[in-house]
């Protein structure tokens, strides 16, 4: 995949964190990002309650889970709230880039036969179908050239939920040395949860970037549920607000 639609035809921006893209003034955008609260909503109070504050460092992947315009609002698989994560996500990216260290991005890469669509006998409308501009990356998501994109769910047997699935993940992060990852995205209940159990079995530390993941939510709290599974199995979860201090 070409770099201009990777990063959606437009440049890195560190300060693109008002909850749509949409929203932010051209001012803002072009202003120091001194309280990203005001942007993002979370409040120094919640980044404390029960966050890690760690900084990224050496052995330190991001990875981004299926960021794509079907998950978005008005998207064939809508998750609420999904558009939220897109301007946290880039502040991410910011401090990875900046420090040097691996990005990687899923993507939901369906054939039109997919087992997990209805027509198939499986529970999801069809959604993410390759080449189709809802398998595309959502508009505002500022993934730097140098971003590792790993598709999943191309078999059509297979559910596709976890990144791990496929062979290329792990050997991506072997090769750069990668032991412990950070992880937001969607959806917090499906593909995020299978991804972040797999990694904790295969041996990796793994931060939830709970700020920067949302629920399917198919069973009200369903997401939440998620979460507790997650951290039961050794994950830990952080937000931005931990991260800058």
């Amino acid at each position: 995949m070409a770099d201009t639609d990777k990063r959606n035809g437009e440049p890195l921006d560190f300060c693109r964190t008002a909850p749509s893209a949409e929203h932010a003034s051209a001012a803002e955008a072009d202003e120091p990002c001194d309280d990203f609260r005001a942007g993002t909503g979370i409040s120094r109070s919640e980044a404390e309650a029960g966050a890690v504050s760690v900084q990224p460092g050496p052995g330190d992947a991001l990875l981004l889970i299926d960021i794509q315009n079907d998950f978005m609002r008005g998207g064939a698989l809508e998750v609420p709230g999904g558009d939220e994560v897109v301007p946290i996500l880039n502040r991410y990216m910011k401090i990875f880039e900046d420090r040097g260290l691996p990005i990687i991005a899923t993507r939901d890469w369906h054939p039109p036969d997919h087992s997990s669509f209805k027509a198939r006998g499986g529970p999801w409308p069809p959604h993410c179908v390759q080449g189709t501009p809802g398998a595309a990356f959502a508009p505002g998501l500022h993934l730097p050239g140098s971003t590792v994109i790993v598709s999943t769910g191309s078999d059509v047997a297979k559910d596709g939920y976890s990144g791990f699935e496929e062979e290329t993940l792990e050997y991506r992060l072997k090769d750069a040395g990668v032991k412990r990852l950070w992880v937001g995205g969607l959806a917090t209940d499906y593909c995020v949860r299978s991804t972040v159990l797999d990694a904790l079995g295969r041996g990796y530390e793994v931060l939830l970037l709970e700020d920067a993941v949302r629920a399917v939510d198919v069973s009200p709290g369903d997401g939440q549920e998620a979460i507790e599974e997650m951290q039961s199995k050794g994950a830990k979860v952080s937000r931005l607000a931990a991260v800058l201090g």
